[in-house]
């Protein structure tokens, strides 16, 4: 370390040093660079084929609503007031805020009080002892010259709202998975109620054809297929049952309560009020939490590999120490004798460019890396939008073909049930064939429903909707 008492700084050739000084200036300028987020793909070719008209974009809309159902309402409050997700989130985002507020202290000097008292033989023979009191204070400030301390800054700010993204993220997740769960159940629900009414009117058929039987319009075995028909339908209904139990604690797990019931409407109920739009691609960039998450990390490397270049160069310190002595500790504060010190120092680095190399070999990758990220997830975001649009319209298109399809097929049970009364040209064959398609086109109807719901939702989620 080269240090210089300032005297000796003033003995030094002016304009020399003017010239340092402006060398410093212009070279410093060249060590950091001002992050500059990279142009990305975000034209209407990050959404495929999908049409858009304007920058109307239902992640605009809040969650309220989106989600009319007081059911479900309250429990997104809930989730939101008590998911432990949720509030680790926050917590990260109160470390980070921490972060820059440490990082902000960087910019101004140290500052430290000591007290020195020592005794020692003033005679040979150790009759005498003298005293000496200090009482001293020192300071120590790192000039900012290359921009490590605003770089390392401006980093832990990209931290911070890096945090502040996720805790979006977080939230925009858990309420699509609290509606996605609840449409979930509301779904199960459904088909348990339409299993239950098949099995009521296969039990029904089964007296019906007990009847035949005993008329000898029947077999027994068109009787005992009635039979396992009836029992073909009830076996399914423990299964739903289980399903309902175990979507009803995975509910109580994100509401952060114990597991136990949730109250709730039906299905039928469920009506999607809000126009479906997405809006333009550049807009992911500003509502999708992940995509924010992403942009805020890249930008953290960023500065890092900034923070790193600037190791290369030497660093300007300047000390100052002053402080009074005294040799009697009663008269330490009547000044008689002050000490002081002021110097100024540059370190440069000389035998440790090779840890100064391979920390900026690292900056780089990292800061590439989180580039490729933040990249991937914008790529990401445009495939979950283009694929919820997709899928909902693509479910809106069989609901209105499975209603004729259950139309039919309700026919088909009446019809093939009064031939088996009245005619000789079919059997219980038929009806069984038209009562198990029925059934599977309800639950199916009911699977339809489902995922138009669900779609819903992804495309809110894949849009950034929900944290506002």
């Amino acid at each position: 370390m080269i240090i210089m008492q300032w005297r000796n700084i003033l003995k030094v050739n002016k304009s020399l040093l003017c010239f340092i000084v402006l060398l410093l200036a212009f070279t410093s300028c060249q060590v950091t660079k001002p992050h500059k987020l990279p142009d990305m793909m975000t034209n209407e070719k990050l959404f495929r084929d999908l049409a858009v008209s304007d920058s109307s974009n239902m992640a605009e809309v809040p969650w309220k609503s989106l989600f009319t159902d007081p059911n479900l309402q309250s429990l997104i409050a809930e989730a939101i007031r008590n998911n432990p997700d949720l509030q680790i989130a926050v917590i990260r985002m109160e470390k980070a805020e921490a972060s820059v507020k440490q990082s902000r202290a960087a910019f101004f000097p140290s500052l430290s009080g000591h007290f020195d008292a020592s005794l020692r033989n003033k005679d040979t023979d150790g009759s005498g002892i003298s005293e000496n009191y200090e009482l001293y204070g020192s300071t120590s400030w790192e000039a900012d010259i290359w921009g490590k301390f605003r770089s390392t800054k401006r980093a832990n700010m990209a931290s911070f709202l890096q945090s502040e993204a996720y805790k979006r993220a977080v939230q925009t997740q858990l309420i699509a998975d609290v509606a996605l769960n609840y449409y979930t159940l509301l779904a199960y629900d459904a088909q348990l109620q339409i299993t239950r009414m098949t099995l009521e009117k296969r039990e029904a058929d089964v007296e019906a054809m007990q009847l035949l039987k005993d008329n000898d319009v029947i077999t027994g075995a068109d009787l005992v297929l009635s039979q396992a028909n009836r029992y073909s339908a009830e076996v399914t209904i423990p299964d739903i049952e289980q399903a309902i139990y175990e979507t009803e604690n995975t509910l109580s797990y994100l509401l952060g309560r114990t597991p136990g019931p949730i109250d709730r409407g039906t299905l039928a109920e469920q009506e999607i009020s809000v126009e479906l739009k997405s809006g333009i691609p550049a807009q992911l960039l500003a509502n999708r939490p992940d995509v924010m998450q992403a942009e805020y990390q890249f930008r953290y490397f960023y500065e890092m590999t900034n923070v790193a270049r600037s190791y290369f160069y030497p660093a300007l310190t300047i000390t100052a120490t002053g402080g009074i002595s005294e040799t009697d500790l009663s008269q330490l504060f009547d000044v008689h004798t002050i000490i002081w010190n002021v110097a100024g120092g540059l370190v440069q680095p000389i035998f440790n460019q090779g840890v100064n190399k391979q920390r900026l070999r690292i900056a780089r990758a990292n800061e590439e890396e989180y580039f490729l990220a933040y990249k991937q997830t914008l790529v990401s975001a445009g495939n979950e939008v283009v694929n919820a649009m997709h899928q909902y319209q693509s479910a809106t298109d069989k609901i209105a073909i499975r209603t004729q399809q259950i139309a039919y097929l309700e026919k088909s049970v009446d019809f093939t049930m009064e031939l088996l009364k009245y005619s000789s040209s079919t059997n219980y064959t038929d009806v069984l064939t038209s009562e198990v398609n029925l059934l599977s086109a309800q639950i199916s109807s009911v699977n339809d429903k489902l995922q138009q719901l669900k779609a819903t939702v992804y495309l809110y989620q894949s849009l950034g909707g929900g944290w506002k």
